[in-house]
């Protein structure tokens, strides 16, 4: 059998080793248009930063290292210029040399992966514009970087990689914006959830132009819809399009924005040809719905799946859930599944619910509250998405969570996780358990919640009754237009201040102190409403507004 996969990195690269370790005998061809088969790609942020030094440390495999080790034939700066589905034939140009040759194939793997979006602007072309997708891009970056020291960087998007950069070009000395067209930055978290990374981010001395779209690149400047940035260098990061011409050029078959469509073991509508990576539309593993999401993760076991399957071995793709992780200077924020803006996109009926918990023992040194947002389907209970936004402790408690998603837990199931407790690791009643047992309140009708965006409606005309239950020296910080403070340890002897035919919504830090003022004021006969997240989500919504 003799294989040929287009395009390494990660689908291409973990197919082609694993078809080695399941036929030792099948001739394994990789043809990459590029100079590297096989890199990093998620690193190239840190080494423009300086925290990655050694440009070799990018490389994860070479073409020596995968003949020496697997017996695979690497051919790098070879570029396949059409496919011949009916005669199986590629036609391949040596860009070095400009020889074309014929390669002939048993069955072919495209991995082309998906392009950095340039958009039609005046001066897109210039000299200290950037995109960052390969190596190259980020060698040219770096020379310019130490060749014209820029005090002043313009980041146009605000996704991962946007955001990566305007971390690292700050690490750098560099005095960075970014512009982002949509209202909030890193679009799989919802606009309260950004709240909290947009004001670190502003501390870390980086401005923010949100809801603001470029219009044109001058000289040392970035022109916007709203007014004009200083720019010696502009790095373009608004989103990626699948690379996927040649693909198409040979019929197979592709969805409306150009996505290589596959059915769940990786084939495409073209016989013998299978997809993998950025480049192929996916089912989201929530809505069953097609998608695209681009992630190192999926794309690597979606190249172990067509390994699997053009070996012989039944391997199928359960979809994708989007699980992902950032980090912000000292700041991590992670999400997997659907948003909010998305469960309501979809026509889901659900519910969530907002905790702020350190991520171990509060007696133990050091920790800062985690913001934890997890949604969940209301027929089901299922977990259908979750976003946390904090510091220490942030990596495993997503991925508790997305690993219970992924097994269709419910939300309540989170109450009954035995998880690993240690004063320097947890706590004895994990976040995680948290996000459960305030979900089953939730649920079982111990407590109503209202939200920040509620706030603003709430009448102010001493017919519902605003209570803000946190001591002297915690509202001495501020507190909400209209509510009254009365600590909520002076509760039980401070009853005939609230009314019992009003309705009582209820503030306090986090939303834990309030949710037992509730339950005594509930328990007491009174129509008790807890504001989730609390003050301190809702006003870092309000500073960041």
């Amino acid at each position: 059998m003799k294989i040929i996969i287009i395009g390494g990195v990660a689908g291409g690269a973990t197919a082609a080793t694993r078809l080695r370790r399941l036929n030792e005998k099948a001739e394994i061809i990789i043809l990459e248009r590029g100079g590297f088969v096989s890199f990093a790609n998620c690193g190239l942020p840190y080494y423009i930063g300086g925290t990655i030094t050694e440009k070799e440390k990018l490389t994860v495999e070479t073409p020596k290292g995968f003949r020496d080790k697997f017996n695979i034939d690497v051919r790098v700066e070879n570029e396949v210029i059409s496919i011949d589905p009916e005669r199986k034939i590629l036609k391949v140009n040596e860009l070095a040399t400009g020889r074309e040759y014929e390669e002939s194939y048993d069955e072919l793997l495209l991995s082309p992966g998906a392009e950095p979006v340039r958009p039609p602007l005046e001066g897109i072309d210039r000299e200290n514009v950037f995109t960052l997708r390969n190596i190259p891009d980020t060698m040219r970056m770096d020379t310019f970087i130490k060749m014209n020291n820029p005090a002043t960087a313009v980041v146009v998007g605000g996704g991962n990689i946007g955001v990566e950069m305007a971390e690292n070009l700050t690490e750098k000395g560099i005095k960075v914006t970014i512009v982002e067209m949509a209202d909030h930055l890193i679009a799989p978290l919802d606009p309260d959830m950004a709240s909290d990374v947009h004001n670190y981010i502003r501390a870390k001395g980086i401005r923010l132009y949100l809801g603001s779209g470029v219009t044109a690149i001058g000289e040392g400047k970035v022109l916007t819809d709203k007014e004009e940035i200083p720019a010696d260098m502009v790095l373009m990061s608004v989103g990626t399009k699948p690379e996927t011409a040649l693909a198409q050029s040979c019929g197979v078959e592709v969805n409306a924005k150009g996505s290589i469509i596959v059915d769940e073991r990786m084939h495409t509508s073209v016989p013998h040809i299978y997809a993998v990576g950025d480049a192929v539309e996916v089912e989201h593993f929530v809505t069953e719905e097609p998608t695209s999401i681009q992630l190192a993760g999926p794309a690597n076991k979606q190249g172990r799946i067509a390994a699997d399957n053009i070996a012989g071995y039944d391997s199928i793709y359960t979809g994708s859930q989007g699980s992902a992780i950032l980090k912000v200077f000292d700041m991590t924020v992670a999400s997997t599944g659907l948003s909010e803006k998305q469960a309501k996109s979809a026509g889901i009926d659900y519910d969530k619910v907002y905790t702020f918990l350190a991520p171990h023992a509060s007696y133990y040194p050091g920790g800062t509250n985690m913001s934890m947002k997890v949604i969940w389907d209301k027929k089901t209970e299922k977990i259908i998405g979750a976003q946390i936004v904090g510091y220490e402790g942030v990596d495993k408690r997503m991925d508790v969570l997305a690993t219970a998603m992924r097994f269709g837990g419910k939300v309540t199931d989170l109450t009954k996780l035995e998880l690993c407790y240690a004063p320097p690791f947890g706590s004895a009643k994990d976040p995680v358990n948290i996000v459960g047992y305030a979900a089953e309140n939730i649920i079982s009708g111990k407590v109503k919640q209202y939200f920040w965006d509620d706030v603003a409606d709430l009448p102010r005309d001493g017919s519902v009754s605003l209570i803000d239950i946190r001591t002297p020296e915690e509202t001495a910080g501020g507190m909400i237009d209209g509510y009254v403070n009365i600590p909520w340890v002076e509760i039980r002897k401070r009853l005939d201040e609230i009314p019992k035919d009003k309705p009582v919504y209820l503030s306090c830090t986090s939303g834990l102190k309030s949710y037992n003022v509730s339950r005594i004021l509930t328990g007491l006969g009174y129509d008790c409403y807890n504001l989730a997240g609390g003050y301190r989500l809702y006003s870092s919504i309000m500073k960041d507004k």
